[in-house]
């Protein structure tokens, strides 16, 4: 279970979380550092070191029991993770990583057995949109059937990262927000802004358009049931989202 501070109002926890730690290191963990040069070389993007910061320092206050990684690419923010469990030797019992790629999942369970993760942290591949929808059908079969109750994932997540492009970003946030715990919370970085006049032919365009449209819908359904915070920072905003008490 994630360790809410009981001394602060459950709508200020999140202010709270997402303050900066300034026990923390502020460099780079060493193997975050090298996947993040290998990102470089093949043309991938990944978050600001402010923003992995600021999540990892979070993270280090809410000592999660489940995590839950969307959109794992080849592990940056993965390893920034890991070290965070290896240096607090507070580790969870159970880490999920989602990679669409196969060829990445191999990268990810490398990088697993770097940290000796391999007991407690599985790679699960596939879509994660597909993934999310297959994991809310299995829960409610499960309520009937307990054989039809098999899945993926955890039954739920004290922490939800989500990554993905721009376009899918609000989507996949709104697919995996019923997978936290009742004290969980899901992190992400705000999409990018569409700017300028876009051609309704521009498809490009046109995707990030809807996708940040659908992102201000997201974001304005989820405040009747999430308390929201927003942490602007060097590189993007980071996001999060805690469930209101019923």
């Amino acid at each position: 279970m994630a360790d809410l501070p009981d001394e602060v109002e459950r709508e200020d926890i999140l202010a709270y979380l997402l303050a900066k730690d300034g026990q923390q290191p502020r460099e780079e963990p060493e193997i975050a550092g090298n996947i993040h040069a290998q990102l470089q070389h093949m043309g991938l993007s990944t978050w600001s070191v402010s923003v992995h910061r600021r999540l990892r320092d979070a993270i280090g206050r809410l000592q999660p029991s489940t995590v839950l990684e969307v959109g794992a690419s080849i592990g940056h923010r993965t390893a920034w993770l890991l070290d965070q469990f290896e240096r607090s030797e507070s580790r969870p019992s159970a880490l999920t990583l989602v990679e669409q790629g196969g060829k990445f999942a191999v990268i990810l369970q490398r990088l697993l057995q770097r940290y000796d993760a391999m007991p407690w942290a599985s790679v699960v591949v596939g879509e994660p949109g597909q993934l999310a929808a297959e994991h809310q059908a299995w829960q409610l079969a499960s309520a009937t059937n307990a054989e039809l109750s098999e899945t993926p994932f955890e039954s739920g997540y004290d922490v939800i990262v989500v990554d993905a492009p721009s376009p899918q970003r609000a989507g996949l946030v709104a697919s995996y927000l019923p997978l936290l715990n009742p004290n969980g919370v899901m992190f992400t970085v705000e999409p990018d802004m569409p700017s300028g006049e876009i051609d309704e032919d521009d498809e490009v365009g046109m995707a990030l358009v809807n996708g940040f449209n659908r992102w201000i819908e997201v974001v304005g359904e989820s405040k009747q049931t999430h308390h929201l915070a927003f942490m602007p920072l060097f590189g993007g905003t980071l996001v999060a989202w805690l469930p209101r008490q019923s």
